[in-house]
């Protein structure tokens, strides 16, 4: 699984553009024969539910394992995303990540409650679990962020134990970059590179996270959207929440989670709201075809949404007992 893939040119080209109000209007997708790829939303029992970017079975199982002994959303965001961030075979979460271009493995997570309380690290470096030093930040502090030296210094204060996040596997990929040190965003066209998570508890109560080890090779310092809120992340228990993967800095640039939830608010569905961010991005965004974001989201009554620029995007969602990969609808048909 390596981040990189994620964000390379995939060849796309011939494309015709057509947003505006299409992209808004466009309907969820109902039903699915098992070959084209379809946004999922609940008919049975609306919540508890989880869903997450990619595919990420192990993750969204145990979330849903918090939420089923009774724990808040909250739990099981935090203990979901823990389980990438363990996985060393994960290049883009946690430890395992690839690191920048000199050799550095930074850390990015965020995380929101139900209250719209929100906690981050960005550049963290030596800490396994971000998405609980952001947990911390935001139960333990007067702060929403801390970054870089301060973020470390503050996790050891709290109990977390330094440990070399660069793995063998990471170092070799790394050294192999550095022969001829090309920056070139990737599309990851068939596995995860950010994880977002978004849980609804038997209460009815929403919570999210996110969190990433960011792009491969970048320049030392690069924070992208991950730990953002708003771009990255947003949650508001009245309405929803939505968290997105891909490029950062195209996330960023439309603040695409507070959108879909604002959409939400203002009537769409998860499906509908979804849509609308990628396109808002591909109006501004002449060169998408260099690049790849994805969103999902839930709403208040436990519907959900996905949808992406490019084909291969999907989500994992744990609702009604059952834990499915679903395939996520996108625009770039051609």
């Amino acid at each position: 699984m390596k981040r990189r893939k994620f964000i390379q040119n995939a060849s796309l080209s011939g494309i015709g553009i057509a947003v505006g109000s299409t992209l808004a209007n466009c309907k969820p997708k109902e039903e699915s024969n098992g070959e084209n790829p379809v946004a999922f939303s609940s008919d049975v029992t609306k919540y508890p539910l989880v869903i997450a970017t990619w595919n990420v079975p192990e993750s969204t199982a145990k979330a849903w394992e918090v939420i089923d002994e009774g724990s808040s959303a909250l739990d099981a965001i935090e203990q979901g995303c823990m389980v990438e961030e363990a996985n060393e075979k994960g290049q883009s979460v946690g430890i395992g990540g690839l690191p920048d271009r000199d050799g550095k493995v930074t850390l990015d997570a965020c995380i929101m409650n139900k209250e719209g309380n929100y906690g981050a690290v960005v550049c963290m470096q030596n800490i396994v679990h971000p998405i609980s030093v952001a947990r911390k930040v935001m139960e333990d502090t007067p702060h929403v962020i801390l970054a870089g030296k301060g973020a470390e210094q503050f996790a050891v204060s709290v109990g977390f134990k330094r440990e070399d996040l660069l793995t063998e596997a990471s170092r070799k990929a790394w050294e192999e970059w550095k022969v001829k040190s090309e920056y070139k965003p990737i599309i990851n066209i068939e596995n995860h590179d950010t994880i977002g998570m978004l849980a609804i508890d038997k209460n009815g109560d929403i919570s999210g996270g996110c969190t990433t080890s960011g792009l491969a090779y970048k320049m030392a310092g690069r924070v992208g959207d991950s730990p953002i809120i708003g771009s990255g992340l947003f949650i508001d228990n009245e309405i929803g929440g939505a968290t997105a993967t891909g490029l950062g800095e195209e996330v960023l640039k439309t603040v695409g989670s507070f959108l879909i939830v604002e959409l939400m608010r203002q009537g769409r569905t998860p499906q509908q709201a979804c849509e609308e961010a990628i396109g808002r991005i591909i109006k501004k965004s002449p060169n998408y075809n260099d690049f790849q974001v994805g969103y999902i989201a839930v709403n208040k009554d436990g519907e959900t949404g996905m949808y992406s620029i490019h084909e291969h995007f999907s989500a994992t969602v744990y609702q009604n007992g059952e834990n499915t990969n679903i395939k996520s609808d996108f625009y770039n048909k051609s």
